[in-house]
């Protein structure tokens, strides 16, 4: 199966989803997806998805400034954002359970 098909139904999710604990810059967000075993994922996807997140106002954003480079655009949830996280993350874990039970696997 491509993977690459059902990152883009989710991506959104995944996002909110490393945001939750901790703030994060693109690149940042980018790698803890790859860590948590999104290996997929790719550059573009994510930051398109963060544009999207911050103009659909369930993100916020700061600058912080780096002592080697650029500074950097760091990422937060927001209260928009939090409820879009639980909203969504209770759809697809209805849809997790349906799959599950077609494919005659039980979590």
């Amino acid at each position: 199966m491509d993977t690459t098909q059902l990152l883009k139904g989710v991506l959104d999710l995944a996002v909110l989803a490393v945001l939750r604990d901790e703030d994060g810059y693109g690149y940042d967000i980018l790698r803890r997806l790859r860590s948590a075993g999104l290996d997929d994922v790719g550059d573009a996807s994510v930051y398109g998805t963060l544009r999207r997140l911050f103009q659909a106002g369930t993100l916020t954003t700061y600058v912080v400034p780096s002592e080697s480079g650029p500074h950097r655009k760091y990422y937060a949830l927001n209260a928009a954002g939090r409820a879009q996280l639980a909203e969504s993350g209770k759809v697809w874990r209805g849809f997790a359970h349906t799959m599950d039970q077609l494919i005659g696997e039980t979590a």
